[in-house]
This record gives structure tokens, C-alpha cells and sequence, in this order.
């Protein structure tokens, strides 16, 4: 079997995912998906029309979102009509996964050249409607019965209390994130792979991160209300079902304590990456250098009602995939959907906190969703490169009760 090598990552800037605040939120998700397809194609000089397949990921595949966006976008990014492209949804996860499949792809020998990302508008009116969330789809009564899923922040409150993770070490997580983000920016790390974004017009959107706060204090953060607790017990049916109910259907002794809030929780931007992968065969003989290779890849599904405990065990999965240890890992990019999610995997695994999120998370940078994984992976590479280390570990909660993770190491 191959190796799938990675080429290439850049990734647009996170703009807030506000309608009408955001510097990104009047871009079309097509325009947003086009402008990393182009910027990953052009930065290569790479011929479209030998591109195997463009793996996209988005989780809202709704409205402007809809209808493959990941083969609307290659053409609106003016690849060659012989590329094709697909469009994914594992929810958070699915930017980790469109690189997966790009790289097993790779591996069986289906495939030598694939452009894999994914893209999130989180400002899209619409994206939250009926018909659009699925996972918290009160009316399928049948699932809820089966598997209880309530809020994802509900849960975090909830993990939170049967964990025994203090408000006060969710919000110094998140001041660390911050921290990091404004150190990373301010020495220009992401300058390698950030690519400006660009109206209709060719006036520029956005060429940097809209979203971190780097002003933020753990005074200010002990200061903000906890954004969940109204919600957990907000009737969701003529049944009288709650958030806060689903959760105790399974797990009745636990006492919610609510803890986070605007401050310790992902930020909500809207955003878009894309890496180009390749065969050993295909890169040789075309001029390209590997930065990486992908070494493993893993899925890893959990309690659905708890939702976000998934990561843990995915990334002992993928390090049992790769005959590899914790110690041999350099660096973990964790998402940091809620401070409690990067919180437990420090303390589960034990992990060194200097090697977790070390140019911050998404906390200070926000998580277009579908985008993020993508995103992660390219951050890390970047990373890897910059310290001159080996390995790193990326994974992250879904909804659902999943995680992928992905182990990728630098090439020199």
C-alpha cells in the first residue's frame, strides 16, 4: 500500500459568523470554497483536470450550502469539468474526515491527486431552521427514546459536573487560548497558509482572523452569565421534554452545574481550507515536495447523550493504528468546541499542556464547523514545520457521540 502524502494546506481567514457583522458573511459559500480550491491549485501548479476528486466537508448542507458544494465550488474555482468533487457531513468532524477518505483513497491506489477541506458559513440565514439541524430534531421521537441527545453546550455543563472540572479551569483554558492566538498572529505563523478573501468586485473581504479577543482577562471571563442554563430546561414538545431531561433520561444523578459561556465555548465564524494530497508516484513525477504523510486515520463513536466524550478514545484508536505511543506525538490539535472537551483529553491522557493547541484554539479563533478539522491539520503542519518536530495528533467531538482523529508527520 501507498503512502498519501500531503502537499499543501492554506486556509481563508475566520471571519465572525454573523449575518450582516461578519466580513464574510455576504460571500457566497461557493465563492468562500473557490477561493482555497484556487489558492491550493495556483500556489502548486496543479493541473485540474488530473485532480481525482475534491473530498468537501459542510454540515449545514442547506440553502446557499446545498447541492454538493464541493463540486460547485471546484468549478466556480475554475478547475477543469473532468475533476469531480463530493460533499460530506460528520458534522464537526467532517474536515478531518475529508482528508481521511482523500488519503485512504490515495493509499488503495483509487486515486493519485485530491484536493480535500471543507468549508462553513456559519452567518448563512436559514442554516438553523427546521430541516436543517437534524441532530436536535424534536419530532423523532423513535431515536430519542433510543439515544437521548440533547444541546451540545448542555452537555459540556453536563460533562463538566461528572467530571468534576471547575468553572475556573474552563475559563484559564480559555485564557491560554487567547493568549496563544494573539502570540501566534502577532509573530505572523499563520502567514503560510492564510489567504485573503476577496469580493465579487475584487475589493478585499478579510486578510486576518476577525474573531479572538486578545484583550480578554480571567476577570472578564468570571464575569460573563453562563450561556446554557435558560436553555437546559426550555420545553421542547408537548411532552415536556428538555435538555436538561434528555440528559437525565440516561443519567439521572447528575447535577448540572453551568459553566460556560460566550467565553469558554467556540467562537461562531464563518470559514474555509483545503489541502492537496498526493501519491508518492504522482508527486515525484510531477516536481512536488511532501511537507507530510498521513499515518493514520481512525473513527471513534461514543455516548450519543453525553455527546462530546469521543476524542479520548479516538485518539488512542488512531495511536494503536500507528503502533505509535502518546510520547511519540509532538504536538495535539484538540478542538476546543468547549473548554471541558480539551480540558478532560489533558487530563485523561495525561498530555503535556505545552504540546496542546500551542498557537490557540477555537475558543479565540472560533470553528466553522465543517471547516475546522481542515483547518487543524493545516495549523499542525505548519507547526511541525516551525519547531522542526515530528508528529502530531489531530482530533475533535462531533455530534452525535463521534470523533475522527488523524496522526500526520513532517517530511523534511
Amino acid at each position: 500500500m501507498t503512502e498519501a502524502w500531503i502537499i499543501d494546506a492554506c486556509r481563508t481567514p475566520r471571519g465572525i459568523g454573523k449575518a450582516g457583522k461578519g466580513a464574510l458573511a455576504s460571500i457566497h459559500p461557493q465563492q468562500l470554497s473557490a477561493t482555497v480550491l484556487s489558492a491550493i491549485a495556483e500556489r502548486n501548479r496543479v493541473d485540474t483536470g488530473e485532480v481525482d476528486d475534491v473530498v468537501w466537508s459542510t454540515s449545514a448542507q442547506v440553502g446557499a450550502q446545498g447541492r454538493d458544494l464541493g463540486r460547485m465550488s471546484a468549478l466556480d474555482a475554475g478547475y477543469d469539468v473532468r475533476c469531480s468533487g463530493m460533499t460530506l457531513d460528520r458534522f464537526c468532524g467532517g474536515g478531518i474526515s475529508a482528508v481521511a477518505i482523500a488519503a485512504a483513497s490515495i493509499r488503495a491506489g483509487m486515486a493519485d491527486l485530491v484536493v480535500a477541506g471543507g468549508c462553513e458559513m456559519m452567518s448563512m440565514p436559514g442554516r438553523t431552521q427546521p430541516g436543517a439541524a437534524g441532530l436536535n430534531d424534536v419530532g423523532n421521537l423513535r431515536l430519542r427514546a433510543r439515544h437521548p441527545q440533547s444541546q451540545q453546550g448542555v452537555c459540556a455543563d453536563a460533562i463538566a459536573a461528572m467530571e468534576g472540572i471547575s468553572r475556573e479551569a474552563t475559563d484559564r483554558l480559555a485564557l491560554v487560548s487567547q493568549q496563544r492566538a494573539a502570540e501566534a498572529i502577532a509573530e505572523g505563523r499563520f502567514k503560510n497558509s492564510l489567504v485573503p478573501v476577496y469580493h465579487e468586485d475584487g475589493t478585499l473581504a478579510l486578510d486576518h482572523e476577525e474573531f479572538p479577543r486578545p484583550g480578554t482577562t480571567l476577570e472578564g471571563l468570571a464575569s460573563l452569565k453562563p450561556s446554557f442554563e435558560a436553555m437546559a430546561d426550555q420545553p421542547l414538545d408537548e411532552r415536556g421534554a428538555t435538555y436538561r431531561s434528555l440528559i437525565l433520561q440516561k443519567y439521572p444523578d447528575v447535577d448540572i452545574k453551568f459553566i460556560h459561556h460566550a467565553g469558554n465555548s467556540s467562537g461562531v465564524v464563518d470559514g474555509a481550507a483545503a489541502l492537496l494530497l498526493a501519491s508518492p508516484e504522482y508527486a515525484r513525477a510531477h516536481g512536488m515536495k511532501p511537507r507530510a504523510r498521513v499515518v493514520a486515520c481512525a473513527n471513534m463513536g461514543d455516548d450519543p447523550t453525553l455527546m462530546l466524550n469521543a476524542p479520548v478514545p479516538a485518539a488512542r484508536r488512531v495511536l494503536a493504528k500507528a503502533g505509535l505511543e502518546l510520547g511519540d506525538i509532538d504536538l495535539f490539535e484538540i478542538n476546543e468546541a468547549f473548554a471541558v472537551v480539551t480540558e478532560k483529553f489533558i487530563r485523561d491522557l495525561e498530555v503535556d499542556r505545552g504540546k496542546v493547541n500551542v498557537n490557540g484554539g477555537a475558543i479565540a479563533l472560533g470553528h466553522p464547523i465543517g471547516a475546522t478539522g481542515a483547518m487543524l491539520i493545516g495549523t499542525l503542519l505548519d507547526e511541525l514545520e516551525r519547531r522542526g518536530a515530528r508528529r502530531g495528533l489531530v482530533t475533535m467531538c462531533a455530534s452525535g457521540g463521534m470523533a475522527p482523529a488523524i496522526i500526520i508527520e513532517r517530511l523534511d
